[in-house]
């Protein structure tokens, strides 16, 4: 099923503006911004996880050690 949207002047040529080639249509664009978000998410809470797992091992700095080593 095909929809149509409504969007601004701007947002139109936004989009036009991250087109890679001149027959790259909008729901293209549109799909490669959903899948960017989508693993940004997942890499976020990758990066999440493995930052709680340094927090129980004790392998982290905390700001007090970094300043001093930093000499500030």
């Amino acid at each position: 099923m095909t929809t149509t949207i409504q969007i601004s002047d701007e947002l139109k040529e936004e989009l036009g503006s991250m087109k890679l080639h001149r027959k790259e249509t909008y729901e293209d664009i549109i799909w490669a911004i959903l899948q960017d978000i989508r693993d940004l998410d997942e890499q976020t809470l990758r990066e999440i996880e493995r930052a709680r797992a340094e927090i129980r091992s004790g392998s982290f700095y905390s700001l007090e050690e970094a300043r001093k080593d930093a000499g500030i």
